[in-house]
């Protein structure tokens, strides 16, 4: 008869919870997965694969009843910490996002939006574009893969402990949000500089021909240039973005710190 004593029983299930709740926390807002249209069904069950694969590769647990309060105060960590893990990503489509708003709004399709069911709120048919051209390169290049990748590593940098001081880096997090505005200035920034000469050569036929009606061209024309020069901008736009992803998932497995090799050696003591 084989017989399984308590202390063992603890462990395989706090060797599959802990791991399990992290990664459903990444999965839950982590794009692609964290998007919205994906069932809540599809999503449990790949975390739940990827718990089984996982947890019998990772360090020994600690020893702490998961119904306890150390075992709750865990669970909840870990939880934050898959979510903060997630929201690294969701920064890079944010500003990707942001990019396209600065783009429509100054090629003058500001008013051209739909409703997007990753925010649950209104973004412009250039950033949904540019959001859907990227998602689509996050998973050519085997993104969703990565991902589950920065997970796993980040259970050797950031290990389970009871110590709750111990985990994700959220002031870097916080720092990381500012992602969202260089990476959408700087993805904008040549529609918007192509669009201001345009503009000012439009001002500058006005100021010769007062009789144009400025209104009634010079609308078609910002909307042509723009998709013009976002035409001719889409096969360089795929260095800056992958660049901007592959900080993420680095960013994103290192729990938020940034990569030791990049620090300046501490210096010599006297």
């Amino acid at each position: 008869m084989i017989s399984i004593s308590s202390q063992t029983l603890i462990e395989l299930v706090t060797g599959f919870l802990w791991p399990l709740t992290r990664i459903l926390g990444v999965l839950a807002i982590a794009p692609p997965f964290g998007n919205s249209t994906i069932p809540m069904r599809i999503k449990l069950m790949l975390g739940v694969s990827v718990a089984m694969v996982v947890s019998p590769m990772l360090p020994k647990m600690p020893e702490v009843d998961p119904v306890s309060l150390s075992g709750m105060v865990i669970t909840a960590q870990q939880l934050v910490i898959g979510l903060a893990m997630g929201f690294v990503m969701r920064v890079v489509f944010a500003g990707i996002e942001m990019a396209g708003e600065i783009a429509g709004m100054t090629m003058g399709l500001g008013f051209a939006t739909f409703f997007d069911p990753q925010t649950h709120g209104r973004s412009s048919a250039i950033a949904q574009f540019l959001v859907l051209t990227s998602t689509l390169l996050f998973v050519v290049a085997d993104g969703h893969l990565a991902i589950i990748t920065a997970i796993v590593e980040s259970f050797q940098k950031i290990p389970v402990t009871t110590d709750v001081r111990q985990g994700f880096a959220f002031y870097r997090l916080a720092v990381w949000g500012e992602q969202i505005f260089i990476a959408g200035v700087k993805l904008s920034l040549p529609i918007v500089a192509a669009l201001l000469i345009t503009n000012i050569a439009l001002g500058i036929l006005t100021r010769a021909a007062p009789q144009l009606n400025i209104f009634g061209i010079g609308f078609p024309i910002t909307i042509s240039v723009g998709f013009l020069v976002l035409t001719l901008l889409m096969p360089y736009l795929t260095t800056p973005i992958q660049q901007l992803i592959g900080s993420g998932l680095s960013h994103m497995s290192d729990g938020g710190n940034p990569r030791i090799a990049n620090q300046p050696p501490p210096p010599p003591k006297p």
